[in-house]
């Protein structure tokens, strides 16, 4: 679940010869001569080292507001009665707008200034940030008792039993919808749907544009480093994101607007909601101050003419002599690159945008006629289609499966998951350099490390805690819909039947959906030190006329979801090995002409087929779970209750089937390559001469070694 590249980050952005011949007069008044470099180079803003740092802390605060709503998901979707798949499609609505342009950013290239045009999309994700809460600030404060007109100290007193004689009719459920409060409703999550859209929009060239950069004006050989650099800052934003959700969360949603008697929530109560809106404001202010600086860069700057002291002592102790002649491909390319101007995207930088659009399907089919390519593309649809939906959704997951509250979900997350992938990812680079792996290899490690995840995935099965038992819910499975809510003897009580104030029977443990529920007809406040408790009385429907509690039932099982997470947190290391391998098999498997355009092609594919539609694919599945749907204007809102068991199943079982499925396609990879391997031997052996197959024959122990090689 690391960061995403777009297509135009793979290759350096090179300057065509014209913008070359110009660079030195295109800033200068009147087409005159630039002033020499030395004193271009006197502003701090002509140092590569200031952008890699400028865009190291963009980048990072650009993955933390795009990471942010998924680590609020289920508290968003508590504030404005959604489902958990209308919450994937507007998490995954950040990747329309980005897919929609993705395109067009790698024709345009160099031809644009590209600092200034970071930083006009780095302003537009603030902007983006700013509208996501701009929800919070027009609608009404957050009632979480529908009971109660107000949210009062006393609001658990309308959720009482009280006789129907001297109650008012319990109001319907769309007692208090109109077509005006239906449309407020769809305007308001029709805004996150924009917000989440221009998101995506305004990160189009960040990354992009960014990257190529740095691989321009920097040193040949200080360019991985400052690019390895970036990816290491940039990946600590998500985790930053769950990390800033769970101090966010442990707020209250209308902490700006509290009413005059307080509440009578605490964070464990299941209808509390927290101040997801404020983590927005701060990711949306960090992003503009980010983004200032590169209104100050210029479109071009000298290019880095030495190489970092620290990193030639290093190579100097650990390059041998004879490496050293093969490890500066970049100096042999000038005359080599001006010669190759027929593939693909030379081609296609020299059409104009229309020609551009008509030539691209037959350049896509082009390139996926290579099977390795295909293959892996298809294996890292599936690992991505993984992480998409865990990552939204696993906050959630861990708090209904676990009975935590989302602000310790968030910190778990933060410290043990993210951590994870980056090491994951971080030990697959090491082995691939160590180890020396060709494709062979790396196919051969990529499958060894999703045989080992789905492994340790196994036990996922088993971990969780049961579900609850909800008294008219989980009781009686086999009544009627309508009336398993109302027993007989609650039958004197007029409860409404879309109230919501989770009462819990200690001694048979067993839960009421509201104190009328339980027909309680009284309550007792008892104080403590610390925090006072709430108790109900006189209950008509508990065993023994026991006083029950406020708030939903304890689980006794809580303390699993740190295993459980560990094991989640091994299986995506594990996975993350595959990382730079099947990077490395793409950029092998294709013509050397080809390889930008490969790439761009393997990531427009994941957007399609993964970060789009896996989140909705993963809350269709949470949603088939549910077993008891609060109602909004006669429609399913959000979900209260969801059967455990089905709940884990469902949701670690798709996850092993895109384990499954990028495994498979590993296997084949390897499968191919292997047979590509054994025909060019073959082949090569029947072009050989035939006095070097009988000196061949002649020296066995040779002809092993070279075989080896």
């Amino acid at each position: 679940m690391g960061p995403r590249i777009g297509p135009a980050s793979e290759g350096p952005q090179v300057p065509d010869k014209e913008t070359k011949a110009t660079m030195g007069t295109e800033n200068a008044p009147g087409g005159k001569a630039s002033p020499d470099p030395q004193d271009v180079q006197s502003s701090v803003f002509h140092s590569i080292k200031l952008f890699v740092l400028c865009h190291s802390v963009l980048q990072l605060a650009q993955l933390m507001i795009s990471g942010y709503l998924k680590s609020s998901i289920s508290t968003v979707e508590k504030r404005f009665g959604l489902s958990s798949r209308t919450s994937g499609l507007l998490a995954s609505f950040n990747e329309v707008g980005n897919t929609a342009l993705i395109v067009f950013v790698s024709y345009f290239g160099s031809r644009v200034h590209r600092p200034r045009l970071i930083g006009c999309g780095a302003i537009l994700v603030s902007l983006a940030g700013l509208l996501m809460t701009l929800p919070h600030f027009i609608s009404e404060p957050y009632r979480y008792d529908d009971t109660s007109p107000e949210n009062t100290p006393q609001d658990f007193e309308a959720s009482l039993c009280l006789p129907t004689a001297s109650a008012p009719a319990p109001a319907p459920s769309n007692g208090n919808c109109s077509s005006s409060t239906e449309a407020q409703h769809l305007g308001l999550v029709g805004i996150m749907f924009v917000a989440q859209t221009l998101l995506g929009v305004g990160g189009v060239p960040i990354q992009p544009f960014g990257i190529s950069y740095i691989d321009d004006f920097a040193h040949h050989s200080n360019s991985p480093l400052y690019l390895g650099i970036l990816f290491a800052v940039t990946m600590m934003g998500p985790g930053l994101a769950f990390g800033l959700g769970s101090l966010m969360l442990r707020l209250y949603v209308d902490i700006n607007r509290m009413p005059e008697g307080g509440i009578s929530l605490t964070i464990k109560d299941p209808r509390w909601v927290g101040a997801w809106w404020l983590g927005f404001l701060i990711a949306a202010g960090t992003v503009a101050l980010a983004a200032i600086p590169y209104f100050f860069f210029p479109k071009e700057m000298p290019k880095e003419k030495h190489e970092l002291q620290f990193r030639r002592k290093v190579l100097a102790v650990t390059d041998s002599p004879a490496g050293k002649g093969k490890d500066s491909p970049t100096e042999q390319r000038p005359g080599e690159s001006t010669k190759k101007q027929d593939g693909p995207v030379q081609i296609a930088r020299n059409l104009t945008v229309i020609q551009f659009i008509k030539v691209f399907p037959k350049v896509l089919l082009q390139t996926l006629r290579h099977p390795t390519f295909l293959l892996v593309v298809l294996s890292q649809v599936c690992l991505s289609s993984m992480a998409a939906g865990m990552g939204t959704f696993l906050p959630k997951f861990l708090e209904r499966q676990f009975f935590i509250t989302a602000s310790y979900a968030n910190l778990l997350i933060g410290c043990l998951s993210f951590p994870s992938i980056i090491v994951g990812i971080v030990v697959g680079g090491v082995l691939v350099k160590r180890l020396h792996l060709g494709p062979v290899g790396c196919s051969v490690l990529c499958l060894l490390g999703m045989l080992l995840c789905l492994f340790f995935s196994l036990p996922l099965f088993f971990i969780g805690c049961p579900s609850h038992q909800i008294a008219g819910i989980t009781h009686q499975p086999s009544a009627q819909p309508g009336l398993e809510l109302f027993p007989g003897c609650m039958e004197a009580c007029s409860c409404q039947s879309d109230g919501f104030n989770p009462v819990c029977d200690p001694s048979a443990r067993v839960e009421y959906i509201t104190p009328c529920h339980a027909g309680c007809s009284s309550r007792v406040v008892q104080d403590a030190l610390d925090k006072s408790q709430v108790f109900y009385t006189n209950c008509s429907c508990v065993a023994g006329d026991n006083p029950v509690l406020a708030g939903s039932c304890d689980s006794t099982c809580s303390h699993l979801v740190v295993p459980f997470l560990l094991l989640v947190s091994l299986g995506s290391a594990l996975a993350c090995l595959t990382h730079t391998p099947s990077f490395l098999l793409i950029l092998r498997g294709v013509k050397k002409e080809d390889k930008t355009l490969a790439v761009g092609i393997q990531f427009m594919f994941l957007r399609i087929l993964a970060w789009m539609p896996s989140p909705v694919i993963h809350g269709s599945a949470i949603d088939t779970t549910c077993v008891h749907w609060a109602l909004s204007c006669g429609h399913r809102a959000v979900c209260r209750y969801y059967n455990n068991d089905l709940l884990r199943n469902r949701f670690i079982g798709l996850q092993f089937f895109y384990k499954i499925g990028s495994m498979i396609c590993f296997a084949l990879v390897l499968a191919v390559l292997r047979q590509q391997t054994k025909e060019a031997r073959t082949k090569e052996s029947r072009s050989s001469p035939c006095p070097e197959q009988q000196l061949l024959v002649s020296e066995p122990g040779k002809k092993s070694e070279d075989s080896r090689v």
